[in-house]
């Protein structure tokens, strides 16, 4: 094989790679996210229409936050696997797991024909959901980052971050169109087609994930036999401080993304009085917007250093957060174009400067012999209080502000500062093989065959 040849090569096998992680995680994020734009315009009415519209929400919203508590399950479980016998054969799993669910829930009677059960039901099938996705992030970023160059880990751990925008803006479009139908059929069975539609994306999926080959990484790991037994206890006994700070870091991130993905439609219709078509289009317009941004901003993150691009996107993201909502507030209403542009400053812009290094920040926590545990766990137990709680917070406080968004705005800049500082206190290693020759796991090993 001659040198271009060679140099080729390698650019075709990056390129699938990448893809095979881009389109993987779009693909769970639309069957996730689904969930939580037809939370407030569907699922309250054929699975809780017995409850006052507020507490029909707030149940609504509150399956959509079960989805989140579910997802550190997910991540302990397929973190373990992912990290004893392969990234590969776990994120086939994490799909299949997802598209199952998403596709059952498709299918579930509502309320008028089960009566408690249906209800019952779509929780068991939400929990079902978060476990599949809480192992898929995970093993999508770690796949990227062990395949990338050196010096382009940023650039490269950005890409499963597309899966997230992408699939909010797929699930927003599919339920955009379907709403197009008269709203007796929309709600009747336009909607489970949003759900259906899954199957044939997790076939394209898979065909994808198939083709791609076990990280050089992972596969040095299982060359010397050094897999940690149980990922899960190496994870917070030698990175009790890496678990925390990930923790705080990450909640800008998710209440940002929840706060004007999920709760803005909430928020536009109910209380600024836009139709739920409107509104989606402006989420839809917002999140194709992000995709470029976050390639940028990982890509930038490999020249000036992860810290400081997240640390700087966390503060960012509080202020354009603040001014959002209140420019909503003020002109929303009579000016709608404005919703659109409030919804685009902080999430198409401000956001991808922390979610495009995100993943390989976080993944620079670890080393690989519990890489794959740690940023899943870290990630997926932060998405708790970070992004499921969110659309609820959100809805608590603007009742308690008495339909004003200013205790919201409060709340995004408290958000920005606990991050912010999270990041500040950090460690990242130089470089990989740094982060590897450090390891608190082999030495502990090495100590301990030592004694002996």
């Amino acid at each position: 094989m001659t040198q271009d040849s060679a140099i080729a090569h390698e650019e075709t096998r990056l390129r699938r790679i990448a893809l095979a992680s881009a389109i993987g995680t779009t693909i769970e994020w639309y069957d996730f996210f689904l969930y939580g734009v037809l939370a407030t315009l569907v699922l309250n009415r054929v699975f809780f229409p017995g409850f006052s519209p507020l507490l029909g929400t707030l149940l609504s919203y509150t399956t959509f936050a079960i989805g989140f508590v579910a997802r550190p399950v997910g991540g302990i479980i397929f973190g373990h696997f992912g990290d004893r016998i392969g990234r590969k054969t776990v994120l086939i799993l994490t799909l299949l797991i997802m598209g199952i669910s998403t596709f059952l829930i498709g299918l579930l009677p509502g309320y008028a024909t089960l009566g408690v059960a249906a209800p019952i039901l779509l929780l068991l099938l939400r929990i079902i959901q978060g476990i599949g996705i809480g192992g898929e992030w995970g093993g999508a970023v770690v796949l990227a980052i062990e395949h990338a160059p050196a010096g382009r880990r940023g650039y490269f751990g950005a890409y499963p971050q597309i899966g997230v925008p992408a699939g909010l803006m797929s699930s927003a479009a599919v339920v955009a169109i379907l709403t197009q139908l008269p709203d007796g059929q929309f709600m009747l069975w336009g909607w489970r087609i949003a759900f259906l539609l899954s199957a044939l994306l997790v076939a394209v999926g898979l065909f994808i994930r198939l083709k791609i080959m076990e990280t050089p990484e992972f596969l040095a790991v299982q060359a010397t036999k050094t897999e940690s037994r149980v990922p899960l206890f190496d994870m917070f006994r030698f990175y009790p401080r890496a678990i925390l700070l990930t923790l705080g870091a990450r909640y800008i991130e998710g209440a940002c993304f929840n706060m004007f993905g999920v709760f803005i439609i909430s928020y536009a219709v109910g209380t600024l009085h836009l139709s739920r078509g409107f509104t989606l289009g402006g989420v839809i317009i917002a999140s194709a917007v992000m995709i470029p941004f976050i390639l940028i901003f990982g890509a930038l993150a490999d020249r000036i250093g992860l810290k400081r691009m997240f640390g700087t996107g966390a503060l960012i993201v509080a202020l354009t957060s603040v001014g959002a909502f209140a420019v909503m507030q003020t002109y929303g209403a009579a000016h709608p174009i404005l919703v659109w542009v409030s919804i685009i400053v902080p999430l198409s812009l401000a956001y991808p400067m922390v979610y495009g290094p995100e993943s390989s920040l976080f993944a620079s926590q670890f080393e690989t012999r519990v890489r794959y545990t740690g940023v899943s766990f870290a990630y997926q137990f932060s998405g708790i209080f970070a992004s499921g709680l969110t659309p609820i917070v959100a809805t608590l406080l603007l009742a308690a502000d008495h339909g004003r968004p200013w205790y919201i705005a409060w709340y995004m800049v408290a958000v920005g500062l606990i991050s912010f500082v999270s990041v500040t206190a950090m460690r990242i290693p130089e470089t990989a093989a740094a982060h590897e020759a450090a390891s608190p796991i082999m030495q502990a090993a090495t100590q301990g065959l030592e004694s002996n």
